[in-house]
């Protein structure tokens, strides 16, 4: 095919699902100015926080854009190395913001993101299939699927997936040319979907794992017999053997219907309380013994294949990891600087009560986002643990119904490597045990124990391995509607319009909830004083993606991109216990967060907060409050008025700003400055607060 005939093909491709994205988007391009996919009081608002500080550090302080003390600003720089941070988008947005503002730029990387996504899928779907039109269907079945659309509403870093279907494309080309370029291109895929998303990073390296191991290994019969040194073994179990496992199996079964039945017991063994009341444990010593005597039984034993140049495939690894690590060298330091500082947040996993993962009837359900026949399997995810969002992995009915019937009819043109690569995932993606239409079987998958491998174990939310899941399915389906167009090629126009049509259908979120995202004018306000003065936002708190101290609300820092002042209080997806311990010793942030809380100071707190709130303005150059009139107390509210003397200066739905008098023209303000530059280290500054005398 000529250059000519490439690039016209290339541009229709994406000339099609740019008409689908604007659909699938829509009412969005209207109001692209003024409304987002999600709730700027989630992590949506985060998300633009993101673009705006990553800009602010770089190109207004010409600092590293990994650390900002723009939030949490008593204390240390924060630390974005484990943040949900997006560099890639955020670099993208630098050259649009000062023109479009944050909302414009935010959704304008989102559509063409989506269209990108599915773009990359339909490269890697061409490329293992050899088809156009099936690989098109392919692309936008992942670009615009339901676990992809339902991230849109809150997750945005996960809408970011075109990298993995490149990786995987470029995993390809490895294995068949082994060129040292496409490894190093390879490797420079996988740092920038880390870049785009921790977890996405953590995936790459889990999906080559995937591919190596299965194309080191192949099923070959078991003999009977096996040379073993000097002399025959056979590869056949023992009676003892086999009669142990028969035994063990009978016991454990025995253990598990017992506590199913009475609940359990416990009891006092060698002078040690002995208590069993769980299935966990028995379930799992039972599915090991099970899984012993299918494997022992099996006719069939794997053969782990020779490598064709042992040194060519290390110095192939080796030239990947450089391009991974080299693009990561900023986030790693940041991530070094944690570690040395004692800040990085560790979170013990627990055995039965870490992140559960999806049950597993959310991957036949109905797509959860289609306005006709979504409700109910809307409704009924968004009951299960961690919620809607986290638990939406619809596979389309229509690739359920192709691949399932080209299974049936051409099951050889079904490539093993994707089923197996789909099922992987889709097995982690149940988390540690399987939960099966809201019944949770204790039955133990391969993510129990990889939750507790380094850097595997990082990507904790199991749930968000559907969406390499999606991506198989999509190459699946690629190859199943190739399998069938091949059993009766006169009808494939008919064929493809007809399966392509109904996919849209399904797949169709139309119209896509959307969110205000108003911005008051009282915000412009506090942009317009140039001086150094901070905001404090109540509710207050410090929040993380798996902890709150305090009731922090994301939107703070979505205004902020519009205020650009310092905040004291943040959210960040992971926050060290350190930090938060430091801000409870002062006692005016302690009340605050009790009280943010709903709950009531004791008399003694009150006391000590009221009597060093004038103090705490001057030190902080504290200018203005923004109360959120919904979620704030009266009592909070009116702690903050008589604490730090409030004056209303306007309000806005439910948004009611005050000023200190830090906030009125400068002859009010005595010898108090917040001129550009901060007076002291903000780490000195919050240690001095915690011990100003009463």
């Amino acid at each position: 095919m000529s250059v000519c005939r490439r690039l016209r093909a290339h541009t229709l491709v994406l000339a099609g699902y740019v008409s689908v994205g604007l659909v699938f988007s829509w009412p969005l391009p209207r109001y692209l100015s003024t409304h987002l996919t999600g709730s700027p009081y989630g992590d949506t608002g985060v998300y633009v926080w993101n673009l705006w500080v990553f800009r602010h550090e770089l190109i207004d302080h010409h600092r590293l854009p990994v650390f900002t003390s723009s939030i949490f600003s008593l204390d240390v720089a924060a630390n974005l190395s484990l943040h949900n941070y997006t560099p890639f988008t955020d670099i993208l947005a630098l050259p649009f913001l000062s023109l479009g503002g944050p909302i414009t730029t935010f959704n304008v990387i989102y559509l063409t993101i989506a269209i990108a996504t599915a773009y990359a899928g339909f490269l890697l779907a061409r490329r293992v299939t050899g088809t156009t039109a099936e690989a098109w269907l392919a692309g936008l079945v992942f670009g615009w699927s339901p676990v992809l659309v339902a991230r849109s509403a809150a997750h945005f870093s996960l809408v970011l997936a075109a990298p993995l279907p490149l990786f995987l494309l470029l995993l390809h080309r490895v294995g068949e040319t082994w060129r040292l370029r496409d490894a190093v291109a390879t490797g420079a895929i996988a740092a920038w979907a880390a870049l785009c998303d921790v977890y996405y990073g953590v995936y790459c390296l889990a999906m080559a794992g995937t591919v190596i191991a299965f194309s080191g290994v192949r099923l070959r019969p078991r003999q009977p017999y096996d040379i073993l040194r000097s002399g025959r073994v056979s590869l056949r179990p023992v009676s003892w053997w086999s009669g142990s496992l028969h035994v063990a199996t009978l016991a454990a079964g025995t253990v598990v219907v017992w506590i199913a039945v009475t609940g359990g017991g416990e009891w006092t063994l060698l002078g040690s309380r002995v208590s069993v009341r769980s299935l966990y444990t028995p379930v799992l010593v039972l599915t090991v013994l099970v899984m012993l005597q299918l494997s022992s039984r099996s006719p069939w034993t794997l053969a782990i294949l020779k490598p064709q140049d042992p040194w060519r495939a290390v110095k192939l690894m080796a030239a990947g990891g450089t391009a991974f690590v080299l693009p990561l060298a900023p986030i790693l330091y940041a991530l070094a600087v944690r570690i040395a500082d004692g800040r990085y947040p560790a979170h013990p996993i627990f055995w039965r009560s870490s992140p559960p993962g999806l049950d597993a009837a959310a991957f036949v359900l109905p797509n959860p986002n289609h306005p006709w026949f979504g409700t109910w399997a809307h409704d009924w995810l968004a009951r299960q643990p961690s919620g809607l969002i986290e638990n939406v992995a619809s596979i389309p009915l229509i690739v359920i119904l192709v691949v399932g019937v080209a299974a049936i009819v051409a099951w050889r043109q079904l490539p093993g490597i994707w089923i197996a690569l789909t099922a992987v995932f889709a097995c982690l993606a149940l988390g540690p045990f399987v939960r099966v239409a809201g019944i949770d079987t204790y039955v133990p998958t391969p993510w129990a124990v990889l939750r507790y491998v380094p850097i595997i174990g990082d990507a904790r939310m199991p749930t968000r391995f559907s969406v390499v899941v999606m991506l198989g399915s999509a190459v699946l389906f690629a190859f199943a509607l190739r399998a069938l167009v091949n059993l009766r090629p006169r009808l494939r126009p008919a064929i493809l319009m007809t399966i392509g049509g109904v996919a849209l259908i399904e797949l169709a979120p139309v119209p896509r909830p959307l969110y205000a995202a108003d911005v008051p004018d009282f915000y412009r306000w506090i942009a317009a004083d140039s001086r150094n003065v901070r905001v404090l936002n109540l509710p207050f708190g410090i929040r993380d993606g798996t902890s709150s101290v305090g009731n922090f609300s994301a939107a703070s820092q979505f205004y902020q991109a519009f205020h650009g002042k310092h905040l004291i209080g943040g959210y960040l997806s992971r926050v060290s216990s350190r930090r938060v311990r430091d801000h409870q010793r002062v006692p005016v942030i302690e009340a605050l967060f009790t009280l943010s809380e709903g709950r009531h100071l004791t008399p003694e707190l009150h006391r000590r907060a009221t009597a060093r709130g004038s103090r705490f303005v001057a030190s902080t150059c504290l200018g203005y409050v923004v109360v959120h009139l919904e979620k704030a107390s009266p009592d909070l509210i009116v702690f903050a008025e008589n604490a730090f003397d409030l004056r209303v200066l306007a309000e806005a739905g439910h948004q009611r700003l005050y000023g200190t008098y830090l906030a009125f023209p400068p002859a009010h303000q005595g010898d108090i400055d917040c001129g550009p530059q901060p007076r002291r280290p903000a780490q000195l500054l919050l240690t001095q607060l915690a011990s100003d005398p009463d």
